[in-house]
């Protein structure tokens, strides 16, 4: 039994700033629109910490923008742009597509916030939004317009309102170790830690409203027998609840559509196999029966088809099963082993790790098996993919050595084609298996 639950925690684990500065990568090869965000405009007497909130505001709006680098070019600092009635002639002979502004005022409650995103091209407002800012937390109103404005430019939802779960081990040692789940804005702010079990945390997933994870515990027992127990903990409510604590491993969990059901590996029944289980019910329809482990399963939006990892061709690859037919069909042939496959939101791609070249590193393929991709390479040793909400970006976490005896891994967003933009967790201990929330 020990024996086998370390095989399958190789296979789901063996990988096992508060907010980010864009990286350049080079010249882009589409034309870009040209993005301005003004410095903020203060009004009314705004002083001390208002002041500071305000550049938040703006910064962080400017740094949404950022992230798309094959839509946007951003001026890097905030610009000096008045409070007066905007020039459009004078900007559009500079190139420039889109300006956003901020005035902020000073209220008895703290400050009137007042967000503005222009065409320059068609030479009017898109986009005006007032906020009442009585908080701590900026950040927040600046990612809700940024959303908006960007909807208003492209038609499309953005990455800027979604959260990311994660698990760290800062609060751990290296002979007891913890590793808890945390969450934290799309591009590394406002971390917050969210369970506190003092055991170790692995395989988080989402549910596709946004509003709960599951996830393994390991806890820290003096007992030879430790088993890998599924949670899941409501994000509204902060409840924590057991799933399933049956003999053996229960992980490698995901939400089925509707939320209803769950996808999880299960090895009570001797080998490690995937399992429906119905919520509610907790009643069980297996869905593999091999000779050899299966585990970590991803489903597609609509429920058709199951990405899985499986050893039944001598080795951990990526294989995929029609939900009607049970038709099961291998799709990788790249590397050693592979690692934990993720479905695109639209279910037309699968983004996994495989060992190649001494290191694991992140790959995309097409959910029929055509057109595999590299997406990582001399870049540490990255694993655990996750898509953004959109589909335009991903999430992994990746290793760096520091020396002989130490390396730390942390959290990166690349873009679809393999781009990275930057790390978005920094001096926080250990930071891998990110999931992106799917709620705007």
């Amino acid at each position: 039994m020990k024996k086998m639950i370390s095989l399958i925690l190789m296979l789901l684990t063996y990988s096992t700033m508060a907010q980010i500065n864009i990286v350049a990568v080079g010249e882009a090869e589409l034309e870009l629109s040209k993005v301005e965000v003004a410095k903020p405009i203060l009004q009314n007497g705004v002083t001390g910490n208002s002041i500071s909130n305000a550049s938040t505001i703006m910064d962080v709006v400017r740094n949404d923008f950022s992230f798309y680098m094959k839509k946007f070019s951003v001026k890097k600092d905030l610009s000096s742009i008045g409070e007066g009635s905007l020039s459009y002639s004078s900007y559009k002979a500079q190139g420039i597509s889109y300006i956003i502004r901020g005035f902020f005022k000073q209220s008895s409650n703290g400050l009137k916030v007042t967000l503005s995103a222009h065409d320059v091209g068609k030479g009017e407002t898109i986009s005006e939004e007032e906020y009442d800012f009585e908080g701590n937390n900026p950040r927040e109103i600046a990612h809700k317009f940024a959303h908006v404005a960007y909807k208003k430019i492209t038609g499309e939802d953005s990455i800027f309102n979604s959260k990311m779960i994660f698990v760290s081990d800062r609060h751990g040692t290296r002979a007891e170790p913890v590793k808890e789940l945390y969450m934290m804005d799309f591009d590394g702010g406002n971390k917050k830690r969210i369970t506190r079990h003092g055991g170790v945390v692995i395989s988080p997933a989402i549910s596709h409203d946004g509003t709960k994870v599951l996830y393994s515990l390991i806890k820290n027992e003096t007992s030879k027998h430790r088993n890998i127990n599924l949670r899941v903990y409501d994000l509204k409510t902060g409840r924590n609840s057991l799933v399933s604590n049956r003999s053996g491993l229960n992980s490698g969990a995901v939400f089925m559509p509707g939320g209803e059901s769950i996808l999880l590996t299960l090895s009570h029944v001797g080998n490690a196999e995937i399992f429906i289980m119905n919520l509610k019910t907790q009643a069980l329809t297996r869905l593999t029966n091999s000779y050899s482990p299966d585990v970590d399963p991803s489903i597609n939006t609509d429920g058709s088809v199951m990405t899985f990892l499986s050893g039944r061709a001598g080795k951990p690859m990526i294989y995929t099963m029609d939900m009607k037919t049970k038709a099961v069909k291998r799709i990788s042939y790249v590397g050693k082993f592979n690692a934990t496959p993720r479905f695109a939101p639209d279910g037309k791609t699968i983004a996994f790790s495989s060992w190649l070249d001494t290191r694991f590193d992140i790959f995309r393929i097409d959910s029929d098996g055509n057109n595999l991709a590299r997406l990582t390479k001399d870049f540490g040793s990255n694993e655990d993919p996750t898509y953004s909400n959109d589909g335009q970006f991903i999430a992994f976490s990746s290793q760096r050595v520091l020396s002989r005896t130490k390396a730390v891994q942390n959290i990166y967003i690349m873009d679809n084609d393999g781009e990275i933009i930057g790390a978005i967790t920094e001096n926080f201990g250990n930071c891998t298996t990110p999931r992106w929330t799917k709620l705007l």
